[in-house]
């Protein structure tokens, strides 16, 4: 049996109507840019998340430049992330005007390690972005503690974590402000790209919408210089007609995660993700490590098991930040796990039979 490792297709047929529903109700309004669909999916996601400001934009990208361009960030200042993320949580730093310091996990939940981050801080230290990585939320308690006594802001990345909770409260909440990507392959995610950033902050939500907007929050009434951000009203639609089944997507996950869990943990050379007694993960993926993560790959890739590897690269070892010359002792487990996680199929609608193939091969190996 032939295991993909996500199912958009059969995500929208589960939805159709609903979806072909949305985008007719686009088409026929003429609502491409902007509009009711955008206005009603920003009212919509703030409740689902909430926080009371959404300020949608085109990609999660944007999402964290938006955020961090309205807090202006200045050269010389200095922002702190992890080592292991996708290359836009770093790389928005620098476009904001700032410079990227990194840290190390914490060798267990793939999530920025608080310790880390106190020994990061210098006096240019001005803000903290962790990142709740394939869907666990990071230790909060600790980053805002941290943040308070140091005067720094917090900005969370969400990108993977749709509904994820700490403690209860929901991520995205603890921060001034946080982002979201709508990414099609995300826990909630569009037919094309799209993000957001959402905040309890009135006039931080007012500065990103004009950086978002061409400076502006009245057409041709340009009080900054922007950018064009926009989330498109086919994209607002799309995500509105899904948004009311996250909550139900989010459970089905996790009842998978469950089963992989219990099935695997019985596997010699097999670490299953591990969650922290108070973080909700939702799963954006499921990622295990294994010493031969390369062997394994090809087997299950051989048997028609689509796998991934998020991230082969930890952050501060990429061309782009040869310049910061970091070394692997700096980052011992951002390091060791850039060489042994796996991300397996996981997708709301996985069947059991699917996920027994999946748990087949990896006994078989």
């Amino acid at each position: 049996m032939a295991v993909p490792f996500a199912d958009l297709q059969l995500q929208y047929q589960t939805i159709k109507n609903e979806i072909d529903a949305a985008i007719a109700g686009v088409i026929g309004d003429n609502a491409f840019i902007r509009g009711a669909y955008v206005d009603d999916f920003e009212r919509e996601f703030a409740k689902a998340v909430s926080v009371r400001h959404c300020v949608s934009c085109a990609n999660g990208t944007d999402a964290l430049y938006l955020a961090m361009a309205a807090l202006k960030l200045k050269p010389g200042d200095e922002v702190i992330t992890t080592a292991h993320s996708w290359i836009s949580t770093s790389a928005m730093i620098t476009h904001a005007g700032a410079t990227v310091r990194f840290c190390d996990t914490d060798g267990v939940t793939f999530t920025i390690d608080p310790a880390a981050i106190e020994e990061a801080i210098t006096p240019r230290t001005v803000g903290i972005i962790p990142v709740h990585l394939y869907g666990q939320p990071a230790d909060m308690d600790a980053i805002m503690a941290i943040a308070s006594k140091h005067s720094l802001w917090v900005i969370e990345d969400c990108a993977q974590a749709h509904l994820a909770r700490y403690k209860g409260q929901m991520v995205g909440t603890f921060g001034v402000a946080a982002t979201y990507s709508f990414y099609p392959g995300k826990n909630l995610g569009g037919m094309g790209d799209g993000g957001a950033v959402v905040t309890n902050d009135e006039a931080l939500a007012e500065w990103v919408t004009m950086l978002a907007r061409h400076g502006g929050l009245v057409k041709h009434q340009h009080h900054i210089e922007g950018i064009n951000s926009r989330l498109d009203g086919m994209q607002a639609a799309i995500l509105s007609a899904k948004l009311p089944h996250l909550a139900g997507w989010t459970k089905a996950r996790q009842s998978a995660a469950a089963f992989y869990d219990a099935a695997l943990k019985q596997v010699n050379d097999v670490q299953v993700p591990q969650v922290l007694p108070g973080r909700d993960h939702v799963y954006h993926l499921y990622t295990i490590k294994h010493a031969r993560r390369d062997a394994l790959a090809k087997c299950l890739n051989a048997k028609g098991i689509q796998t991934s590897i998020n991230y082969p690269t930890a952050l501060p070892f990429l061309p782009a930040y040869r310049r910061f010359e970091h070394t692997v002792e700096q980052f011992p487990h951002a390091c060791a796990d850039q060489t042994s996680i796996l991300s397996l199929p996981m997708f709301a609608e996985i069947s059991r039979a699917q996920q027994e193939e999946v748990v087949r091969a990896i006994r078989e190996f």
